[in-house]
């Protein structure tokens, strides 16, 4: 016969990210190690739909979260790109200082350009990123995602190759965490 784990109760669990508590329920604090969190983000930064994915942590007493993944929802990138401009996508895996993450930048043009600015963009883009990344802890990273001020200096710095509408992280993960 199954053995009775007893009544579920609520845990709080904390995402220092974001400065918020939130609660989870299972039987015992243990039970919620290693889970996954996907918390969205659309009204605490103003309409900008991302979703952060993170990953619980249990330490003893204290419950905290870690975050593993951000992304922006499809149908805002969709709604960003309109008629007679163009879009630069990239997807690349670089190392900083704890571990190795995935970069996915979205870039969107004012106008229609030739193939060889969007490269040019692209390339940019890239190592601009890496250069940023390399020296930077991931909880630093996901943090200047969420203020906004990886997308702000790269945007005025892709400004000289061609202005932009819109620049963004479409998705930023971590691959593997020396932590």
């Amino acid at each position: 016969m199954a053995k009775s784990k007893g009544k579920k109760k609520f845990f709080e669990v904390e995402i220092p990210l974001i400065n918020k508590t939130t609660e989870l329920q299972a039987y015992a604090p243990e039970d919620l190690n290693k889970r996954i969190i996907r918390y969205d983000l659309t009204r605490a930064l103003k309409g900008k739909s991302i979703l952060l994915q993170l990953e619980v942590k249990v330490d003893g007493e204290k419950i905290t979260t870690v975050p593993t993944k951000t992304q922006v929802m499809p149908y805002f990138l969709k709604k960003m790109v309109r008629k007679g401009t163009n879009y630069v996508e990239d997807s690349f895996s670089t190392p900083c200082q704890d571990g190795q993450i995935r970069i996915k930048p979205f870039l969107v043009t004012r106008r229609k350009v030739s193939r060889k600015v969007r490269k040019a963009l692209r390339e940019k883009a890239h190592e601009e990123l890496v250069n940023y990344a390399k020296d930077k802890k991931i909880e630093t990273i996901f943090e200047d995602l969420l203020k906004n001020s990886i997308q702000k200096p790269l945007s005025l710095k892709l400004k000289k190759i061609y202005p932009l509408s819109f620049c963004e992280i479409r998705i930023l993960k971590v691959e593997k965490n020396d932590n």
